[in-house]
């Protein structure tokens, strides 16, 4: 093998211009484009139908979008219906909103959890215990909305019941 660079470069311009030497372009040997013009005036041309949209199939879908988005920006901006008072200090309601939504949240996790675990590992006596001290600690968050420590307890009992949860729908499929 050649290990002369030298000699490399030499090489490598003799093959590139060997590569050039061979494209050469060809003419065609009959001019196609008389054959294609006279098939193109023999096809009929028929200008095609213009589109006539009809916007009424969408107007009942374009009213219900409209009602929903009405709906859901009057949902956002309503005034607080929660038994809170506005006089209530704000961590208070702070606190309390922060329960209302973990709580939320809990529960849509739980439902499609609840979709994955048999029938009989939802009455399973720990879920119901866990499911007690939860609504004790809301209850207990009612009377005493100011106590950030029964909030972290409530996020930590929701956890523990997810947990508990897809441990028992996981081993009820291993099963």
């Amino acid at each position: 093998m050649n290990t002369d660079p030298r000699n490399d470069e030499q090489l490598d311009d003799a093959l590139r211009f060997q590569l050039r030497a061979l494209r050469q372009d060809v003419a065609p040997a009959t001019d196609l484009w008389p054959s294609i013009a006279s098939r193109i005036a023999a096809t009929p041309q028929v200008a095609p139908a213009p589109m006539r949209r009809s916007w009424r199939p969408l107007a009942p879908l374009a009213a219900a979008a409209s009602l929903a988005l009405a709906v859901g920006i009057a949902w956002q901006v309503r005034p607080p219906t929660s038994p809170i008072a506005q006089s209530v200090p704000v961590q208070t309601r702070i606190i309390a909103r922060e329960a209302e939504a973990m709580t939320l949240e809990y529960q849509a996790a739980l439902k499609e959890l609840d979709l994955l675990a048999p029938p009989a590992a939802k009455a399973a006596p720990e879920l119901q215990v866990l499911d007690q001290s939860a609504a004790q600690i809301r209850t207990a968050l009612a009377r005493d909305p100011n106590a950030r420590f029964l909030l972290d307890r409530l996020q930590s009992t929701y956890t523990r019941r997810l947990e508990l949860t897809q441990r028992i729908a996981r081993t009820s499929f291993a099963t």
